[in-house]
């Protein structure tokens, strides 16, 4: 009777390292295949999806629209449109260098900047962000609620400046001279494109920290009140929080004056943020260097001309 159990034991020993080895080599239970799906194909790296599958194209396609933002481009003739570009495409429009669209991200939201370009003028101002050229202007995020404002302002710019060109396309279509577009549009607002813009943009910022400034003192007066008929725990924490709010604001108002206070101090800087009159002298240079191109191409003509014999006949 003591030795089965011992028996037992050995046998029982024995008999499992076989079950293991039985269940290690015994084959994966399959699921069961669904009927008209077919599994994706798998790269040999093991990285997923074949490039060629819907997965990993629909992958990649999803990256590049995540780097595209929403732009909005308003051309000094009253055109305007919505387009989705990426950073690529915003620096072969403007010719800004690569690392001036840092400034008009997320990481310096806060912050007041105003570059000047060879062909541009980079702004960012509080909530604007925008890129503007001699002819046109390039607006990051148009739709958030504190830029509608300057959007709308400067579309009645542009009405207006549009309206101007047309007078002058009628003088000219009545025997007149026609004017440059700078000549006719600063004859009756006396600024160029990029600097009228510039200007709307201040005071549309001015006016939001204004109205901030005084929301945050209506907000004010009713804790002060009662901070001082009594001294408690709670109104010392809200008058903090309203003092720390303060402090934020005239902050981000000292970034705006510096800002513009270093431009009027430096006159290069404000002599290129002319852009207006860059635009002009190129054009004007383009138009002498067609003019003395088709003067070369006449110019062997007349010479063969000159070296033929009075009373002969040119062939």
């Amino acid at each position: 009777m003591g030795k089965i159990p011992c028996s037992f034991c050995r046998s029982s020993s024995r008999r499992r390292p076989k079950k293991a080895a039985q269940s290690l080599l015994s084959p994966l239970p399959q699921p069961p295949s669904q009927t008209g799906v077919c599994s994706p194909p798998i790269n040999n790296n093991g990285s997923g999806l074949v490039g060629s599958g819907g997965g990993g194209a629909m992958g990649k396609v999803k990256k590049k629209a995540g780097g595209a933002r929403l732009w909005m481009r308003l051309d000094r003739w009253g055109q305007t449109e919505l387009i989705e570009w990426d950073k690529s495409a915003i620096i072969r429009r403007a010719a800004i260098p690569a690392r001036d669209l840092r400034i008009l991200g997320p990481v310096f939201s806060q912050s007041s900047n105003i570059l000047a370009r060879e062909k541009a003028m980079v702004v960012s101002l509080e909530f604007i962000k925008a890129i503007v050229t001699a002819e046109e202007v390039l607006l990051l995020d148009p739709l958030s609620q504190e830029v509608i404002p300057f959007v709308d302002k400067l579309r009645k710019l542009l009405a207006k400046m549009s309206s101007s060109q047309v007078e002058n396309d009628v003088n000219v279509s009545r025997g007149g001279k026609r004017l440059p577009v700078s000549e006719a549009v600063d004859e009756q607002y006396e600024l160029p494109f990029e600097f009228q813009v510039l200007e709307i943009a201040l005071e549309v910022v001015c006016i939001y920290l204004d109205s901030t400034v005084k929301d945050l003192e209506r907000d004010a007066y009713p804790v002060l009140d009662e901070l001082a008929m009594n001294v408690s725990t709670k109104n010392l924490e809200r008058v903090r929080s309203l003092k720390s709010n303060l402090t934020r604001i005239l902050a981000r108002v000292q970034k705006v004056r510096d800002e513009i206070e270093h431009l009027l101090d430096d006159n290069e800087d404000m002599g290129q943020l002319y852009l207006t009159r860059k635009w002009i002298q190129n054009q004007q240079s383009d138009a002498s260097l067609g003019v003395v191109a088709s003067n070369s191409t006449t110019a062997p003509f007349l010479i063969c001309v000159d070296l033929v014999p009075p009373g002969a006949e040119v062939q």
